[in-house]
């Protein structure tokens, strides 16, 4: 079974739409008051449209960097992403604090595991 069917040019929506998400919505549940809780996203979402930028695709602005590559930054992240709740202790503040964490890491390493490479 091929589990690689979303298109790069799909891919690279998903990536400048999933870190402004990431970027806005520490914001928007105010989890300010957990530092860690706020800043884990909002880098999250600089780096990976940092990356995008780079990227061999369709949204990439330089071209340097392989689509293997990316994705593999795309799931290291988005595992990152995931564990951070209780790798940096927020977790026990409550379900906003870890809920979209968990959410949007895993589906960075969805995202990751389903794009076609070629």
């Amino acid at each position: 079974m091929q589990l690689q069917v979303i298109p790069t040019s799909v891919h690279g929506a998903l990536d400048y739409s999933a870190s402004g998400i990431n970027l806005a919505f520490p914001a928007l549940l105010e989890l300010d008051d957990a530092p860690a809780a706020a800043l884990i996203p909002r880098l999250d979402g600089l780096g990976g449209a940092g990356y995008s930028l780079f990227t061999d695709y369709e949204f990439g602005l330089l071209k340097v960097l392989p689509m293997p590559a990316h994705l593999t930054f795309d799931a290291a992240k988005g595992a990152l992403l995931a564990s951070s709740p209780w790798l940096f202790g927020f977790a026990e503040n409550g379900t906003r604090y870890w809920l979209p964490h968990v959410l949007m890491g895993s589906a960075d390493i969805l995202a990751a595991i389903m794009t076609k490479t070629g």
